[in-house]
């Protein structure tokens, strides 16, 4: 980590951009229903690095993707997030339909660049195209960095001047802080579906946090661990002998926390029998959907005496109002400690606004698997390339 985020160039090292085109990455890979923007939330979070850019005479030209395109399907066009971004920023924003048709304006915003068959690849002609299109480039595309794609790692190769954006050297400070230099105690919080997606993050908060609380369906796997029956629990095969490796191997004494009690209904629906048991085996014809009283009011105590708190995954089934009452505690815990707190995750993310609290978290993460990845201490393609 130490080598991918030491020298990371800023806007600062750009130089005098007024008047040059910047191509800027983005993630406006926003949710969209009927042709409508579900969430702005990382439009509004890149609109300081635009707004700083337009401040000193740049030229945009942003490049993002939208979903996972197989042709260049048109229900995933940025056609309506450029009209979003327009009214955010009271300025046109144009749309260019392809790389060899871009508009000449101040503000530009690529179609689709996954409707380039090379973007994934990192393909290197694709790479040099984009970077014919602009005097320098500025990557705030957090959520994308640990992906070498050409718009996020090739391009950097084919300029002369790049640098990351506000949001991306934001992000990268915050989790940079929380692993070595964090206010102590450090609570981190790891819900979900898979401890093996989660299991280099487990890993590492256990080398540096005070206190690991794990919850959500990712628990279930270390009650079958212990040789116990877990019904028709949400248990993850390959987590079971991880859990079980922790439980044994890895984790210091005191430090990994599982649930002492559990929801568990007859079915998932609002309308399931449920009863809470003890963290234990669970009853065939029964699952666990959400964690227990106990365990929300032990949790909570943990993370309202912490000083640095770290948030990732929902710790039940918190789609249904029904078993949405242990996320909800974590939420509100986090909304009303004094702690730093940093939640990272779409889950968590949209637990936080459907509560109402998002606005009382310190920092909200734009990107999920990037800021897992950089947890791990893995490499990230397109943080690397803006390093020197």
């Amino acid at each position: 980590m130490t080598t991918q985020t030491s020298k990371l160039h800023t806007l600062e090292d750009l130089g005098d951009v007024s008047g040059k085109r910047v191509l800027v990455r983005v993630d406006f890979n926003v949710p969209l229903v009927d042709g409508l923007i579900g969430d702005d939330t990382r439009i509004r979070q890149a609109l300081p690095t635009l707004e700083a850019l337009r401040e000193r005479g740049a030229r945009l030209l942003l490049v993002s993707h939208l979903g996972r395109p197989q042709d260049r399907e048109p229900e995933l066009s940025l056609r309506p997030v450029a009209e979003c971004l327009s009214s955010m920023l009271g300025a046109d924003v144009a749309l260019a339909p392809a790389l060899d048709d871009i508009p000449d304006g101040d503000l530009v915003m690529l179609e689709n660049i996954r409707y380039e068959p090379g973007e994934t690849a990192n393909d290197p002609v694709l790479a040099a195209r984009l970077a014919a299109l602009a005097d320098a480039y500025v990557n705030d595309a957090f959520g994308s960095v640990h992906r070498a794609h050409a718009s996020t790692e090739g391009v950097v190769h084919h300029v002369r001047r790049s640098a990351a954006g506000l949001l991306l050297e934001r992000e990268v400070a915050t989790f940079t802080r929380i692993l070595r230099a964090p206010e102590r105690p450090l609570v981190a919080v790891l819900g979900g579906a898979k401890v093996t997606d989660k299991i280099g993050v487990i890993e590492r908060f256990l080398e540096v946090a005070d206190a690991v609380l794990i919850g959500g369906a990712m628990s279930y796997p270390f009650i079958a661990a212990r040789d116990q029956p877990v019904g028709n629990s949400l248990c993850e095969p390959d987590g079971i002998p991880v859990a079980r490796r922790l439980l044994e191997h890895v984790a210091p004494k005191g430090k990994l926390h599982l649930p002492v009690d559990l929801v568990v209904g007859d079915r998932l629906s609002d309308d399931a029998a449920m009863r809470v048991v003890d963290f234990g085996p669970i009853d065939d014809g029964w699952e666990g959907l959400d964690t227990g009283p106990r365990t929300r009011g032990a949790y909570a105590e943990m993370i309202e005496g912490a000083a640095t708190v770290f948030w990732n995954g929902p710790v039940g089934a918190v789609e249904l109002p029904r078993f949405a009452a242990g996320t909800r505690a974590i939420a509100e815990a986090v909304a009303r400690t004094r702690a730093t707190t940093v939640v990272g995750g779409g889950d968590s993310i949209a637990a936080l606004r459907r509560f109402g609290l998002e606005d009382r978290v310190t920092h909200l993460s734009t990107g999920g698997g990037a800021a897992l990845e950089l947890i791990e201490g893995r490499a990230l393609p397109g943080l690397l390339a803006l390093t020197s």
